[in-house]
């Protein structure tokens, strides 16, 4: 019993929070891209290249990061707003 309590906190709670985290430093990171005067849409194509060379994902829910699809779309979403912070 306490041991699938343990497994639905962590399914249920822990590893969505886990999620959450990763796409805050993903936001971040695209400002301080910019901000340092790279190119934020760069974490796009970094980002594919890393999804297309993976294998053996496993459900999202089971993971602490993001699915990779999901975070690239969550990135563009993004990229408007980092690119005002871009250096000229």
């Amino acid at each position: 019993m306490t041991a699938a309590i343990g497994m639905g906190t962590n399914v249920g709670i822990t590893l969505p929070f886990s999620r959450k985290h990763e796409y805050e430093a993903d936001h971040l990171g695209l400002i301080f891209m910019a901000m340092a005067g790279y190119d934020p849409n760069e974490a796009i194509a970094f980002w594919t290249r890393m999804a297309n060379a993976s294998t053996g994902k496993q459900p999202e829910f089971l993971s602490t990061h993001p699915a990779d699809e999901k975070r690239i779309a969550k990135l563009k979403s993004v990229i408007p707003e980092a690119l005002k912070y871009k250096k000229n």
